[in-house]
């Protein structure tokens, strides 16, 4: 195995087979921590970061397929895989459509578990592999992707609250992650937390913890996100659908730097950098009341807006070889796929209302569609296909040579370098003809 090694959590309430599987996988170069319960899985996966879980079906308490939607719904992006002793069809299925990435029964030969966690942890998402590169993550080299990469590493160092703007697709937990891992907190933890996805009772007590009795069905005590995040970093997605009484709270924290769970009286410090982000226009939202303007200075500290795709349409070739890229990756077995020239045409030209992720969506859709081969226009969705204009596409690229050129250039360069000068190859990228991308790098001084 190359790399770092790999951390497994393994929880289990059958204490044989947890030591005795936490044993065998420390044997293929792992490092693994053991949980008895799905409880204290939860708690220890707040406060550190793991590359796979394995998780029984049946515990005491929370159950693994409870487990699954909890960690799910706290961030966790980590392979999980389900391990038991009662294993039907209907029961895996189940345990897919809840968040687990794979389903054994028991017993396990240890050949075949030891080959599932190999695979599963090569296909970890992008995302989680921005641990190991920060900001190698981000792809792109047109001007306005390179400013936003030099604010995060201006802001990174600083225990500055941060503030990311923009649209929903754009890869605004990606640059949050990468304050995190640039930042001296790097060793603490990354605590997600999706504001618009859990109702506003949920969400306060997942942020802020509850005490036993606070309200129906809380039969102990519970730490929040806040104290879970301790000597990390808290990212609060989608700040701008919390409801006007939870930002009083969140000011109270920001403010204070304490908080106090919910039904208890007493306060608790906490010691968390505080990075938000929003799809919504903050300064509009608090013209409507419908956000705290005094919130909105206290987390507008630092501000970092993330560009649409429309924005940087350039980094589009470099955007659709890293998504084949991280195709390839998921599917060993997968051989690389072209891209036609009037297929990346058509790519460039489209608005791109979902941004980044709409982008690797469709280019997942038509490598599969195309077979493993080079990815014609056919193979793109009809929006794509058949925009409004025959013109289109064409007329697309020629405003996007006016309004530009530097990013066209840096663009190119890239192109270039990524296919080691070949200049056949880098015009495959660009999607355009190789007499057009001579005549472009004779225009920019490229290559004199």
């Amino acid at each position: 195995m190359t790399g770092r090694p790999r951390r497994i959590l393994v929880v289990d309430d059958d204490r044989t087979f947890r030591l005795s599987t936490a044993e065998l996988l420390r044997q293929d170069g792992h490092e693994v921590e053991v949980a008895a319960h799905a409880a204290e899985a939860v708690e220890r996966l707040g406060a550190a970061a793991f590359d796979l879980v394995l998780l029984d079906l049946r515990m005491p308490g929370m159950d693994g397929l409870t487990a699954v939607e909890v960690l799910r719904r706290r961030g966790l992006t980590a392979p999980v895989l389900i391990i038991s002793g009662f294993g039907t069809i209907d029961v895996a299925v189940e345990s897919l459509h809840r968040g687990a990435d794979h389903f054994l029964t028991k017993p396990v030969d240890p050949a075949m578990l030891s080959a599932k966690v190999a695979e599963l942890m090569e296909r970890r998402p992008a995302e989680e592999r921005i641990r190991e590169g920060a900001l190698g993550a981000i792809v792109g080299h047109t001007r306005a992707i390179r400013e936003v990469c030099d604010a995060i590493r201006t802001v990174a160092p600083e225990p500055t609250t941060v503030l990311i703007t923009g649209e929903t697709g754009t890869g605004k937990e990606l640059l949050a992650r990468a304050v995190h891992e640039l930042s001296d907190r790097a060793s603490g933890p990354f605590v997600p937390v999706n504001c618009a996805a859990l109702a506003e009772g949920i969400l306060e007590s997942e942020l802020f913890g509850h005490v036993r009795g606070a309200f129906t069905g809380a039969v102990g005590d519970r730490k929040g996100l806040f104290a879970a995040a301790r000597g990390g970093t808290l990212f609060l997605d989608e700040v701008g659908d919390v409801s006007l009484a939870l930002q009083q709270r969140l000011l109270r924290v920001l403010q204070e730097r304490e908080v106090v769970p919910v039904g208890a009286v007493k306060a608790e410090a906490v010691d968390v950098r505080v990075v938000a982000a929003t799809h919504r226009d903050l300064p509009e939202e608090i013209r409507g009341g419908r956000f705290r303007d005094d919130l909105y200075y206290r987390l507008n500290v630092f501000h970092v807006h993330v560009p649409s795709l429309r924005e940087r349409a350039g980094d589009i070739p470099l955007l659709v070889e890293a998504a084949l890229e991280r195709l390839a990756e998921r599917s060993p077995r997968a051989q690389p796929v072209a891209v036609s020239p009037l297929a990346m045409r058509l790519l460039r030209a489209h608005p791109w209302p979902g941004n980044v992720r709409e982008l690797f969506s469709v280019v997942e859709s038509a490598a599969i569609r195309s077979g493993g081969r080079r990815i014609e226009a056919q193979h793109l969705p009809a929006p794509i296909r058949d925009p409004e204009g025959e013109g289109r596409p064409s007329g697309q690229e020629e405003r996007y040579r006016a309004q530009s050129a530097d990013d066209e250039r840096a663009a190119i360069e890239a192109a270039l370098d990524k296919a080691q000068g070949s200049r056949s190859r880098a015009a495959e990228i660009m999607g355009m003809s190789r007499t057009t991308l001579w005549r472009r790098m004779k225009e920019f001084g490229i290559g004199e």
